[in-house]
């Protein structure tokens, strides 16, 4: 398992012809026991090939920061849709109790009005049936019958 995880931080690197001061110094291209030719020096670049093993490096503090806000940014879009859910939660329980007791207000209006008609044909009702007796009252009185007293003398006259 070592052998894979080193293999797994090999990384292969290209250097420019200038070395660096950390980097040790290449050795001379092309080697001196092979054949230069000297005219199309100028032609080919001087890179050279390493393979090295390095380090797991551990993330950078700026990384690391960026994590701890992508979380606490995470955190506060959870906590304000939660507080948003929490809202309408509320803002729903009052609606529905405002829609009942509305309902319940029509209702009572509904059997007020109802209770109000019926007094009113009642009334109705017996203003006809007094309208009734008067008529009935005029028809079967005979005016011959009527007789008039004057208060102050108490003499009777008739029609």
């Amino acid at each position: 398992m070592s052998y894979l995880s080193d293999h797994h931080h090999q990384e292969m690197q290209l250097f420019s012809h200038a070395p660096s001061s950390s980097s040790p110094q290449p050795p001379p291209w092309p080697p001196s026991d092979c054949p230069y030719d000297s005219s199309i020096d100028h032609l080919s670049l001087d890179l050279r090939l390493s393979i090295s093993v390095t380090p797991i490096k551990p993330p950078s503090e700026r990384s690391l920061l960026r994590k701890v806000r992508d979380r606490n940014t995470a955190e506060a879009l959870k906590w304000e849709a939660a507080e948003q859910i929490r809202l309408a939660a509320i803002e729903k329980a009052y609606a529905e109790r405002v829609m009942e007791m509305t309902r319940r207000e029509m209702e009572l209006a509904q059997s007020e009005f109802a209770r109000a008609r019926s007094l009113w044909e009642r009334a109705r009702e017996e203003v006809e049936r007094a309208e009734r007796v008067k008529e009935r009252a005029i028809d079967t009185t005979d005016p011959t019958c009527v007789e008039i007293t004057c208060l102050s003398c108490r003499q009777k006259f008739r029609p």
